[in-house]
């Protein structure tokens, strides 16, 4: 019996699409700057728009969601596994009644994909500067959007500030309330952010969600929370040896070519990340990030 999403379907277009359900693909790359790939299949020519090059991809299951349909038809179709990579982004071409989600995520830089059945005829690596020809056409219409989404957004949060804007008594236990705001902190991380929720001042696409990195900052006595600390993927520790303000303007730095959104109300310390090509928000946002 085969998957209840594989059928045709005509959009409020009048264009006839493959999966009764939409469809989803993954868009993988790896390294950076000039040397950044990103992973294609050269589709069998007795395809759908065989012959031309796209992505890994497919039609989406009921119920299914993007990101699921993209990991699991890269599985099926070159061997990737959901460890592989780590989801960044999602992009919808919504067509009425039908949508394409692309699921744009960074991959192992070692990651070696194969073909694994009859729908490719090759699935390769190719540099995001000299990518083959044909593409598929609905994946050139998108690319040059696509490809301004490859950077990642890193949200930098400087914890003490973000405590420190909350009376809930996190004085008396620094390092309990520090852990408080960890946990509180892998909810967004796992399930991601709507782009209407991101400050409109971070300069990104225009996309419909994205999965942030999370850098957290700790200091002083807070900096004991770290033994005992769960994180989710995509969540990371920066522990301060001295001032906290040092590390995070560091921080701040440290990514070029990324989006960088620093979280504290301090103003002189936003003014230093400014200077240093951040963008800065105020705690209010994540706090309203992680109640919901």
């Amino acid at each position: 019996m085969p998957p209840d999403g594989d059928g045709w379907l005509h959009c409020a277009l009048g264009h006839r699409h493959w999966g009764l359900f939409g469809a989803a693909g993954l868009l993988a790359h790896r390294g950076g700057g000039a040397s950044r790939e990103i992973l294609l299949q050269h589709r069998a020519e007795w395809s759908h728009h065989g012959g031309t090059w796209g992505l890994l991809g497919g039609a989406r299951h009921h119920e299914e969601s993007a990101v699921d349909a993209a990991l699991r038809e890269a599985a099926e179709e070159a061997g990737l596994r959901a460890t592989d990579v780590r989801v960044q982004a999602r992009s919808d071409d919504d067509h009425g009644g039908w949508s394409y989600r692309t699921v744009v995520a960074v991959a192992r830089t070692d990651l070696a994909p194969f073909v694994l059945n009859g729908e490719s005829a090759e699935v390769a690596w190719w540099p995001v500067d000299r990518l083959p020809e044909p593409l598929h056409p609905g994946f050139a219409a998108a690319w040059p959007v696509l490809r301004t989404a490859l950077e990642p957004i890193r949200v930098v949060v400087d914890m003490a500030n973000v405590m420190g804007s909350r009376p809930d008594g996190w004085w008396r236990d620094r390092a309990a309330a520090a852990g408080r705001l960890l946990a509180a902190i892998n909810a967004p991380a796992v399930r991601g952010v709507a782009d209407e929720v991101l400050p409109p001042e971070l300069p990104r696409p225009r996309l419909q969600h994205w999965w942030p990195e999370f850098t957290l900052v700790l200091e002083g006595a807070a900096r004991d929370a770290a033994a005992s600390a769960l994180l989710a993927p995509g969540v990371s520790l920066s522990l301060a040896r001295g001032h906290g303000d040092d590390t995070i303007v560091k921080e701040a730095a440290r990514w070029p070519g990324q989006r960088v959104l620093v979280v504290t109300a301090d103003r002189e310390l936003r003014g230093r990340c400014e200077s240093v090509g951040a963008t800065t928000v105020g705690p209010r946002w994540l706090l309203d990030l992680t109640s919901t």
